[in-house]
């Protein structure tokens, strides 16, 4: 402790005091940075995965333009929550079903899985197919529940994924229900091609999808897959809202579109009816 001229004692000492205080509240203040910063890539590693369905580490970090060290604790992180998941495929990563647990915080799209799970079930025992809910996101489509079915194998898990919408045929029905104004403002005028199948222009689009608004659902072949074929219709609550669409999807090798809209077409708006009777 000093004394001034004024007879002022502990000014140096406060002084410290300050400094030591003003430290503190960097260092604070900086771990809270990385914090937001961590939580913020933890994020954009999620809506990367859901972009693009399966990613490695590697690809990861390039997009997010990081090492590989911080992509990695960033999916260690993500996995011991069950939000990631690591495929059979060595270093593959997908959205665990903590997306689908989360999504439920919502009330539709949880009475959505917890009243569409059950009917898929069925569904899935009944048709022997695989069978999905899907809603709409922008100018994609997100896969919240699915029943396996016996009769092949899945091509792929599909929950929590997100695709393009105008190449599936859950989105066509999702995007028939939208005004030519909102369609254009999420698609554009220049669709992604995915494979030879695939409607790129917007005017083929609207002409298909005014065909699917006259029928009451939507069919698609090998437009989002090589080998992958589906049937969707619309599942409408109590109020006449479209809130999300019911798929099945086959192997285009092993059941051709008649038998889809002959076999399984009947199934999915029966069941599709029922699980619109028990929402809002």
């Amino acid at each position: 402790m000093t004394e001034d001229a004024g007879g002022n004692f502990g000014a140096s000492e406060a002084t410290g005091e300050d400094s030591g205080a003003s430290e503190a509240t960097g260092e604070n203040s900086g771990r809270g940075v990385a914090a937001v910063q961590s939580v913020d890539r933890a994020l954009m590693v999620m809506e990367i995965l859901a972009k693009l369905g399966a990613a490695g580490v590697t690809e990861i970090a390039i997009e997010l333009g990081v090492h590989k060290s911080t992509v990695s604790r960033l999916i260690a992180v993500l996995e011991s929550r069950g939000y990631v998941e690591q495929l059979s495929e060595r270093g593959k990563y997908r959205l665990g079903f903590s997306i689908v647990r989360l999504a439920g915080s919502t009330s539709a799209p949880m009475d959505l899985t917890r009243q569409g799970q059950g009917i898929l079930d069925a569904l899935a025992t009944e048709t022997g197919e695989t069978t999905n809910i899907a809603i709409l996101d922008g100018d994609r489509i997100i896969n919240i529940v699915e029943a396996i079915g016996s009769a092949g194998v899945a091509l792929r898990t599909w929950v929590g994924q997100s695709c393009a919408a105008h190449t599936t045929s859950s989105g066509k029905v999702l995007l028939s229900e939208l005004t030519q104004a909102d369609l254009r403002s999420r698609l554009g005028q220049s669709l992604e091609s995915f494979t030879p199948n695939t409607i790129v222009t917007l005017a083929a689009l609207e002409a298909e999808l005014a065909t699917v608004r006259a029928n009451g659902w939507a069919a698609v072949n090998e437009e989002l897959e090589i080998g992958l074929r589906s049937i969707a219709v619309p599942v409408r609550s109590e109020s006449g809202r479209v809130v999300a669409a019911m798929n099945t999807g086959v192997h285009s090798a092993r059941i051709s579109r008649s038998e889809l809209i002959q076999r399984i077409l009947p199934e999915l708006q029966n069941n599709a009816r029922l699980l619109g009777q028990m929402l809002p």
